[in-house]
């Protein structure tokens, strides 16, 4: 049993309509599939929330593809052989809610998800048909697992990241588990109590739902406005709310 009563009920009792939602969780843990990811345990508690509220779910981790270092769209047109980003970024287009998950090394998020966020730094400059950056209408969380301290100190991280980029963060927009500092049970772990932790859960919680929230609303509004936020007609020479005699 993945949900616990609450979290059931909640789904449950829920009135609004998300089944026209997509949610990618990009999960940064070191480990290929299919060797055991704690931080997957965490993210099958979101998961499984999205899922009762008919949210197309798809979880991928990184690490089981070939994903070049850089800050351009398609490495393999600048001198690597191979280059599974572009790919994935076709699933990350296509997602209204992005959820970037890792464990902790030494303090600090995983060398993957900085990798990624490379990989969707190279991807900003694109602009949506309105004009915007590309990443403008989504939203975005974060689920960090580990055994020191961190979770928000990365979270910080990421999250900064994501807006940076263009998405929006939902109030409570990041969860975690930390077990004892240095050696340890992780999340998954028999006896660790992770999977019952009540404050993990109320946090995975929380976030999922104002992913979807937010989501919902930003949809239904035909994304962000456009206006004062256009690269396209910035750089067509526009300067929003001043004169632009020369602007056609």
């Amino acid at each position: 049993m993945v949900l616990n009563a609450q979290q059931e009920k909640d789904c449950a009792e829920s009135t609004w309509d998300f089944s026209d939602l997509r949610a990618l969780f990009l999960n940064c843990t070191l480990k290929r599939s299919p060797e055991v990811s704690h931080t997957e345990g965490l993210i099958r508690i979101a998961q499984a929330i999205l899922e009762r509220n008919k949210v197309a779910v798809e979880v991928l981790r990184p690490v089981d593809h070939v994903i070049a270092t850089g800050v351009w769209p398609d490495m393999a047109e600048h001198g690597w052989e191979r280059d599974d980003w572009p790919g994935i970024y076709e699933k990350v287009e296509r997602a209204d809610i992005l959820v970037l998950t890792m464990p902790i090394w030494l303090g600090e998020k995983s060398s993957v998800c900085t990798q990624v966020i490379e990989r969707l730094y190279a991807n900003s400059h694109l602009l949506n048909p309105q004009g915007q950056y590309a990443y403008y209408g989504r939203v975005g969380g974060c689920l960090v697992t580990g055994n020191e301290d961190g979770a928000k100190h990365c979270a910080m991280n990421v999250l900064y990241s994501l807006q940076h980029l263009g998405y929006v963060i939902p109030p409570q927009a990041d969860a975690g588990w930390l077990g004892e500092a240095g050696p340890g049970p992780s999340y998954l772990d028999p006896g660790s109590g992770g999977p019952e932790n009540d404050f993990t859960n109320r946090n995975t919680t929380f976030m999922t739902w104002n992913l979807m929230h937010m989501a919902r609303m930003i949809k239904d509004a035909g994304g962000i406005p456009a206006h004062g936020n256009q690269r396209s007609k910035w750089d067509a020479g526009c300067r929003f709310d001043f004169p632009n005699p020369d602007y056609r």
